[in-house]
């Protein structure tokens, strides 16, 4: 199974669509946004995804009950702060990953086969027991770069893709 990992949109409309776009084109059926959508404005983006979206809070949600409402007009339940989701047999972890201590503590227990954050805006993917994989920024602000990454969960193995 094939699944889309993003993050840190930042309201980049465009880069949301361009993401969404190559999402639809690979056949995924699950999308996880490591969250920082930031505006409700941007939810309705979402309304084309042909997969079903797993979103969790960022830290720079400006009007977290608005987002809310406008996910719920096209079918998607903000999952939080923080999610643990299971797809294809993986036991996966999805936040933000503002602390990084967390983050750590998460790859470091070993209930997961997956951990996929954000917010420091670097995509990676570091191997080990547990992967960790940070799909970087759709809205390529700080690094210049608008980045998603796809996921073979059957393969355990992760690439970033620019857009």
């Amino acid at each position: 199974m094939i699944i889309g990992l993003m993050s840190d949109t930042h309201d980049r409309l465009d880069g949301i669509e361009v993401a969404i776009d190559f999402f639809n084109c690979q056949g995924v059926k699950d999308v996880l946004h490591a969250g920082d959508l930031v505006s409700p404005l941007a939810a309705p983006k979402f309304s084309k995804l042909k997969a079903k979206l797993h979103y969790v809070w960022g830290n720079n949600e400006g009007d977290r009950e608005f987002v809310r409402v406008r996910f719920g007009e096209i079918g998607v339940i903000p999952l939080g702060d923080f999610a643990t989701l299971e797809l294809s047999g993986k036991k996966i972890a999805l936040l933000h990953g503002t602390h990084e201590f967390i983050v750590d503590s998460l790859v470091k227990s070993g209930l997961f086969d997956v951990v996929v954050r954000g917010h420091n805006h670097k995509a990676e993917i570091i191997e080990g027991k547990t992967l960790l994989v940070n799909p970087g920024e759709v809205c390529g602000y700080l690094s210049g770069r608008r980045t998603v990454a796809i996921l073979d969960l059957d393969k355990m193995r992760a690439e970033i893709v620019e857009l």
